[in-house]
């Protein structure tokens, strides 16, 4: 499997991209916009180099995430409700099939041999629609800026957003609960049938519709060519729409990591 890869971090870098040698795993760790609420930076460490001594290992993907998060939460000595978290991306290449495993908004693009694609993604977050997340994105909308009220608004919406974190009807991601590793979205795909894969963070997708660039084309780049897509990004979000005003997010600048592998 050959595996190519590209970030471009902001404040405060929490995205995580690692790759083995039959897997690539990508790891978006979730800002802490309540002081109160701890950095996903060790976090993502930690569940990274966890996942990465398991993901070669014979087993089901969610399994493997399932120890890893116990593991993490273990070595950091994490109590639910109040520790960081994570998104999760996976990719396992073994006898001849290619293994998906998505957690939380971090999509997974999987190539077709027909020209297409299809994206492996989990949109339970964004599904609750909580109007906090309507409001801060009205405001932005509305050419308010990121102002003390948008921040207050991020605040309370992650508050609320804990209500429903790991539990039915609300969303799964990687915190301390291991159960959430079976709530996850997978796929698999026989690997002659997969001529590319695309792993991203929600901070490179939500980019790249501004730039008009496809997904296979993007699969087409390499460590350069990525690169410089994702720069391209960050200077429309910095020179034509620095408020999100165009696009409504909830900073003006967030982590960018793509991974593009050729099974």
């Amino acid at each position: 499997m050959k595996v190519t890869t590209a970030q471009l971090p902001a404040l405060p870098d929490e995205d995580r991209v690692l790759v083995t040698d039959h897997g690539v795993i990508v790891l978006d760790g979730a800002t802490a916009h309540d002081p109160a609420m701890p950095a996903a930076r060790e976090y993502v460490d930690t569940l990274g180099a966890e996942l990465r001594s398991r993901i070669d290992r014979p087993g089901d993907l969610r399994g493997i995430l399932a120890g890893a998060i116990a593991a993490t939460a273990d070595h950091l000595q994490l109590h639910s409700g109040g520790a960081p978290s994570s998104t999760v991306a996976l990719l396992r290449v073994c006898d001849n099939i290619a293994e998906i495993l998505t957690l939380g908004d971090s999509p997974v693009i999987v190539g077709r041999a027909d020209n297409g694609f299809d994206i492996v993604t989990d949109t339970r977050l964004n599904d609750l629609n909580l109007p906090e997340s309507t409001r801060y994105r009205n405001r932005l909308a509305s050419g308010t800026g990121y102002d003390e009220t948008h921040r207050g608004l991020l605040r309370v919406l992650q508050r609320k957003q804990l209500e429903h974190r790991n539990q039915a009807g609300g969303y799964w991601i990687a915190e301390t609960e291991p159960d959430a590793a079976y709530h996850a979205v997978t796929a698999r795909y026989p690997v002659e049938s997969v001529p590319w894969v695309v792993l991203a963070t929600d901070g490179a997708a939500s980019s790249l519709p501004p730039l008009e660039t496809s997904w296979p084309d993007i699969a087409k780049m390499d460590t350069t060519g990525l690169r410089q897509l994702l720069e391209r990004g960050r200077r429309w979000e910095a020179d034509r729409d620095p408020d999100g005003q165009i696009q409504p997010r909830s900073k003006r600048h967030d982590d960018m990591t793509i991974a593009v592998a050729l099974p």
